[in-house]
């Protein structure tokens, strides 16, 4: 049987329970009591119970809190799949962002992520979710911004001519008081 491994030196029983006592983080401060079980001279299994885990387990915290101290017993984010996308598609993307669509080559007058997803398919054979377009989007600086629709033969100023105006002088509308002095 292996021997277990000692816990750091520069801690103790006491100091654990303290910062479990000020942890915002519940799994945390749960991570701290079995360690400080253990510092106490209690079993590894003892502190296996209070955390609810295996011992297995309770080696790997002793592992992180060795290294990384209170901190290490912090839940780390997971780190997901990684991205599809590479450096070189993403300054490609960028690429065709900036310099918009050819109405003739690519069929539209502006991107919209479907489009962009598509272009990437058919550039890459890279297929990504509009959800993911628009994240990579996003981290690359840009923003889903839709332009107000124009008709190409639209008059200057036939907008501002249409607009309703109020009338600048404001008259009082005659209230309650009006109304009874006229009867």
């Amino acid at each position: 049987m292996a021997a277990a491994v000692r816990l750091r030196e520069d801690f103790d029983a006491e100091r654990l329970r303290v910062l479990a006592r000020g942890s915002k983080d519940a799994p945390q401060a749960r991570r701290l009591l079995a360690l400080a079980t253990i510092y106490d001279g209690g079993a590894r299994s003892e502190a296996a119970k209070i955390g609810g885990v295996t011992l297995q387990i309770v080696r790997d915290w002793v592992l992180r809190f060795n290294a990384h101290g209170p901190n290490g017993l912090l839940d780390r984010k997971a780190p997901g799949q990684p991205s599809l996308m590479k450096d070189e598609h993403r300054t490609a993307l960028r690429r065709m962002v900036d310099d918009g669509p050819t109405p003739a080559i690519h069929g539209v007058v502006r991107w919209r992520i479907v489009d962009l997803c598509q272009w990437l398919s058919e550039e890459f054979r890279i297929s990504v979710s509009e959800t993911t377009m628009s994240r990579e989007l996003r981290k690359m600086g840009y923003r889903k911004l839709s332009a107000r629709p124009r008709h190409h033969a639209q008059r200057e100023g036939a907008i501002e001519e249409f607009k309703k105006t109020s009338p600048h002088a404001w008259r009082k509308s005659p209230g309650k008081n009006a109304s009874m002095r006229a009867t």
